[in-house]
C-alpha cells in the first residue's frame, strides 16, 4: 500500500457535523480563512500529498471509517497539492459532478460524524 497522503485532524468546524451527516466532507489545510473553518475539517499534512492524484479504487479512511475512492475530480488533487483543500463525497458516484470533489463509497453517516474529531488521521492510499 501506498500512502498518497495522510494528515492530521487539528479542528472540526460546528458545521462540519450536520454536512458529513449528508455524507459530504470538507477539507482544508490550516490557516484557511475563517469563514470556511466553520463548515471544514482543518487539517495538517504528515505524509504527502503525492504528485500523482489517487485513482478510482483507491482506500480513504477518516479514522476507523473506510471507504473506495469511486470517482476523482478534474482538478481535485491539484487543490489537495495547493492549499489542502478537497470535498470528499461519500456517495458512490462514478463522476464527480465538480471538478474539485473526491466520491467515495457510502458510509455509515453516524460513523463518520463520530470519526471527524481533533487528532484523527486521515488517509488516502493506493
Amino acid at each position: 500500500m501506498t500512502v498518497l497522503l495522510e494528515t492530521r485532524v487539528t479542528a472540526v468546524g460546528p458545521e462540519v457535523a450536520d454536512l458529513a451527516e449528508g455524507g459530504v466532507v470538507i477539507l482544508f489545510a490550516d490557516g484557511s480563512p475563517p469563514e470556511l473553518a466553520e463548515v471544514s475539517v482543518m487539517h495538517k499534512a504528515v505524509q504527502g500529498p503525492s504528485d500523482g492524484a489517487p485513482q478510482v479504487g483507491a482506500s480513504i479512511a477518516i479514522g476507523a471509517v473506510s471507504a473506495t475512492i469511486t470517482a476523482i475530480g478534474s482538478t481535485a488533487w491539484s487543490k489537495v497539492r495547493e492549499i489542502g483543500h478537497v470535498v470528499i463525497s461519500f456517495n458512490g458516484a462514478t463522476e464527480a459532478e465538480r471538478p474539485g470533489e473526491i466520491c467515495a463509497s457510502e458510509v455509515d453517516a453516524g460513523q463518520l460524524v463520530q470519526a471527524l474529531k481533533q487528532d484523527a488521521l486521515i488517509t488516502i492510499a493506493a
